[in-house]
């Protein structure tokens, strides 16, 4: 059983599109407010939309994105566990054995149970160093891996198990943990790490854990305390049923439709790229993921966006839209500054690197308009503000 790798965060993988040429904008003026028909945003698409397709053969990574908050950050597990090392939905047997690391002999159980989608999210007390955990860190991943029926769940459970056992069967040891009877846990005698698997309803919740000394009785406990976090959570939300995850809508609250692109055509879901999810995620690429949770529970943050490079969130109200932006921009540290937001365009505020250097975005916008927030990340100033005029524009629209 070796060690967990970092996990990766999605919004890490993402690439621009090119700075496109300008020209006026649709829409209506409510009230009250500035006329967007006035505003040059580009070519980018701003009328009102709605993407109102099912997810049909990506069904199950659409449930991937619903899976998000069906996982425990690691601070829920101990405060401890402050630093966010990411989240990432597994697509398939593959990527869990590739992403998470689970034993290659895992892959043959997950196909043969009839896997489904999965989610994996990590968390350290001390910052990784280079790809992998500090070896003086508390570490704790979990996934969630979702299977046809409670039975095929129960033998994946059981057959994970076996398989991560058999892997060292002559050095590994069998281990109970306490309050939950149905986990399979194990370790390797002075090797400061754990695994368990545990069925639960239709899903397998799977711990790795590792600590800075081989100590049974401690790691067991971190164990139990991930699955104090973890089992409430899962017992709490509602999976899709297994024969109605084609049905899934790919743009559930027209979060898509209100997140700027350049090209409405052809968008698929992708995790990286075109993708729906609740509140969770963004505590778990958080550096310090406490500060994070408080802000997301008091501005009352329930759902988010990603399409291109650009990211909306829906919160309480306009006031926790400001709270929101300042509380993103208070963690961006030191070698970020504030620069100006395009001429009259109001709730706007930028920031940008104070050394670019090679950097992909240098610079990004916030746009605040009633409860939606949305976050434009930009190659230069001008594509930044062009980015976040359109993005305006698009929200106003799309009430």
């Amino acid at each position: 059983m070796g060690r967990a790798t970092r996990v990766i965060t999605a919004a890490a993988c993402l690439t621009v599109s090119a700075l496109l040429a300008g020209c006026g904008v649709s829409g209506t003026a409510t009230p009250g407010e500035m006329d967007v028909r006035t505003l040059d945003s580009g070519s980018y698409p701003v009328d009102r939309y709605t993407y109102d397709q099912r997810a049909e053969s990506d069904g199950p990574l659409v449930e991937g994105f619903r899976m998000a908050d069906a996982v425990v950050p690691s601070n829920k597990v101990d405060s401890s566990l402050l630093i966010g090392r990411g989240g990432i939905v597994l697509e398939d047997a593959q990527q869990v054995v590739s992403v998470s690391h689970l034993s290659a002999s895992s892959r043959p159980v997950l196909e043969n149970r009839g896997f489904i989608v999965g989610y994996a999210a990590s968390g350290s007390d001390l910052p990784d160093k280079g790809d992998t955990t500090d070896p003086n860190s508390t570490a704790v991943t979990i996934r969630l891996l979702r299977f046809p029926s409670a039975d095929a769940a129960k033998l994946a459970a059981r057959e994970l198990e076996d398989a991560d056992f058999n892997v060292a069967l002559d050095q590994n040891r069998k281990l109970t943990i306490t309050d939950y009877p149905d986990a399979y846990a194990h370790w390797r005698p002075g090797v400061p790490n754990i695994g368990m698997s545990m069925p639960r309803g239709e899903f397998v919740i799977s711990v790795f854990a590792s600590r800075p000394k081989a100590d049974e009785k401690d790691l067991v406990s971190w164990v139990k305390k991930a699955l104090d976090a973890e089992v409430p959570v899962v017992d709490a939300f509602q999976p899709t049923p297994a024969d109605k995850i084609d049905e899934l809508p790919v743009d559930p609250g027209r979060m898509l439709a209100r997140t700027l692109v350049p090209d409405r055509d052809d968008q698929q879901p992708d995790q990286d790229k075109f993708a729906v999810y609740g509140r969770t995620p963004l505590v778990m690429a958080a550096a310090d993921q406490n500060e994070r949770q408080r802000l997301v529970d008091e501005t009352g943050l329930d759902a988010m966006s990603k399409a291109d490079t650009n990211f909306v969130f829906r919160v309480r109200d306009s006031a926790a839209g400001n709270k929101l932006v300042e509380g993103l921009i208070d963690t961006l540290g030191e070698r970020w500054e504030r620069g100006s937001a395009p001429d009259k365009l109001p709730d706007t505020t930028c920031a940008q690197l104070k050394r670019p250097g090679g950097a992909d975005f240098p610079n990004r916008c916030y746009v605040v308009y009633k409860r939606y927030v949305a976050l434009v990340l930009g190659s230069s100033e001008s594509d930044a503000k062009r980015k976040a005029t359109a993005q305006y524009a698009l929200l106003a629209n799309s009430l």
